[in-house]
């Protein structure tokens, strides 16, 4: 009387297959490959920051300027471009006050990119590879006191900025602390070499001489704070 519904076939065809490799870890983690190799490559191509210092548009000034600074500043850290020479450019192209605003704003951009292209693209093949002792440690440092970490890892020079960007995405650390933590812990290096750049055409002033010595100090302090620590967090790993 009734025929017999016929079962549903399986949905797993040729574009289901492709469609869970192109998603899966592994093929996220290389597109993530591609997307930091490809800016590298720009980034040496162009040499952003030299553009940035002497290549600045003339016509463009005042905050217009500024902000546009602050969104090639951050792209150029995705980019891996060196931060104390963007850093110095800032200063010297807009002064102490909106150089260090644009700087900072550069600066939390740039680590907020990175941050979402290391979650999304690397964190689920990345934490597979985490193994070793000291891999382990830092893990669990960052995703248990994420906040006070980045911290002192943007007050302390010594970790390369792409680097820690990258650590923090693969550990649980959550992005609206990281962010803080960075803006926060980025002002007193990117004022001092954004003070410097400022002055650089007075090597003798005052302010000049302070944000230089306080630059070379922090390096000083940052290599400090690591030799002390090496101890705690080997016992950590």
């Amino acid at each position: 009387m009734f025929e017999p519904v016929p079962a549903a076939r399986p949905r797993n065809g040729p574009a289901l297959r492709f469609s869970k490799a192109l998603l899966s870890p592994w093929s996220r983690f290389s597109l993530l490959v591609v997307v930091l190799a490809a800016a590298a490559s720009t980034m040496l191509l162009f040499d952003p920051q030299r553009m940035l210092s002497s290549g600045w548009p003339s016509q463009l000034t005042g905050g217009t300027a500024a902000l546009l600074f602050g969104l090639a500043y951050g792209v150029s850290t995705v980019a891996f471009a060196p931060r104390p020479l963007l850093n110095l450019a800032a200063g010297a192209l807009f002064g102490t006050q909106a150089g260090l605003a644009a700087a900072l704003a550069g600066t939390v951009l740039g680590a907020g990119v990175s941050f979402l292209l290391g979650r999304v693209l690397g964190q689920d093949a990345l934490r597979t590879l985490v193994r070793g002792r000291w891999l382990k440690a830092a893990d669990s440092l960052l995703s248990r006191h994420g906040f006070r970490s980045v911290l002192a890892l943007r007050l302390f020079p010594g970790v390369p900025f792409a680097a820690a960007n990258y650590c923090a995405a693969t550990s649980r650390m959550r992005y609206a602390p990281f962010l803080l933590a960075t803006g926060l812990g980025s002002i007193p290096n990117t004022a001092a070499y954004v003070v410097a750049g400022s002055e650089a055409a007075s090597p003798t002033s005052p302010a000049f001489l302070v944000a230089t010595g306080f630059i070379v100090l922090s390096a000083l302090g940052g290599a400090l704070v690591a030799w002390r620590k090496r101890h705690r967090f080997g016992t950590a790993a």
